[in-house]
């Protein structure tokens, strides 16, 4: 009995074996041959890594847009897409289809935000992709929450949450303290921590603000070379995490993620807040 090669087997079947695996896998296998490459770029295999939901996505686009395929939809959707009149970016990770979303700063719960003596709001902010963000002038009772409810998230997947941030070149007094992280999901705390609004471990920095930061340090009784601080991202943004959890999608629960510093009562100001963003976590 001869061998079937893969190119042998029906289009449909073959298809439907394509689509029990992954984006990065179909897009690898195109190399194979042609009648492999003509299966790998079909509606029916790339529909399947679309979210199911995915027509009510189009719909909040802020800049709808027309595509020719589900492949090119595909594509479309892994680049950033504002939704819901710009107060939220979704996006599907690339190698798993799976959904990312971030929340404005406007679509944040930030204690004061509307009192201008405490936040300002700056518009068209350099490498923010949304119409403004929020920079703390001076307060001493910070507290940040965004919420977002797990029906909008992708099912069996484990979520990092990150608040996404940048410091003002006068901040000031927000690392005296450590500020407390925590995750809720339902009345469930997922995790709890606490983290240090610092940039000491930004490798860009000049000499001079090592220097200073390093005497910041000094200064602080709760700074050590351990302590968690934000990173630096890609698109010239920070981030610093807030919480993990796994979204079984059991329920239509609501995700709390949180940052504060409410027990010192010193003034802080210049941190520059853009949003918070949930994205898949890779296990390896």
């Amino acid at each position: 009995m001869s061998e079937i090669t893969l190119d042998q087997l029906p289009e449909d079947c073959f298809a439907q074996i394509m689509s029990l695996t992954s984006p990065q896998d179909v897009c690898r296998s195109v190399l194979v041959s042609s009648p492999i490459r003509f299966v790998a770029d079909s509606d029916t295999v790339w529909e399947k890594f679309l979210p199911p939901n995915y027509e009510e996505i189009l719909s909040r686009l802020v800049s709808p847009f027309v595509y020719s395929s589900k492949k090119e939809l595909f594509a479309r959707l892994s680049n950033p897409q504002l939704i819901d009149g710009g107060r939220k970016i979704f996006s599907i990770e690339k190698s798993t289809g799976k959904k990312c979303y971030m929340l404005s700063a406007r679509e944040l719960s930030i204690k004061w935000a509307s009192h201008p003596l405490y936040w300002s709001w700056k518009p068209q902010f350099p490498q923010s992709r949304f119409a403004e963000v929020a920079e703390l002038r001076t307060i001493s009772w910070l507290e940040i929450l965004g919420l977002l409810n797990t029906k909008l998230l992708s099912p069996r997947t484990l979520y990092g949450t990150y608040l996404i941030l940048h410091f003002a070149n006068r901040a000031y007094g927000l690392d005296t303290l450590p500020s407390e992280v925590s995750l809720e999901v339902g009345n469930v705390v997922k995790s709890q921590g606490t983290v240090y609004l610092s940039r000491c471990d930004s490798k860009k920095q000049s000499n001079s603000e090592r220097l200073c930061c390093v005497r910041s340090c000094r200064r602080s009784k709760f700074c050590s070379a351990e302590k968690q601080v934000p990173v630096e991202r890609k698109d010239g943004w920070m981030e610093i995490e807030l919480g993990q959890f796994y979204n079984d999608q059991q329920g239509d629960e609501e995700v709390r993620m949180c940052l504060k510093e409410v027990k010192g009562e010193h003034l802080k100001g210049g941190l520059i807040v853009e949003g918070i963003e949930l994205r898949p976590i890779q296990l390896h």
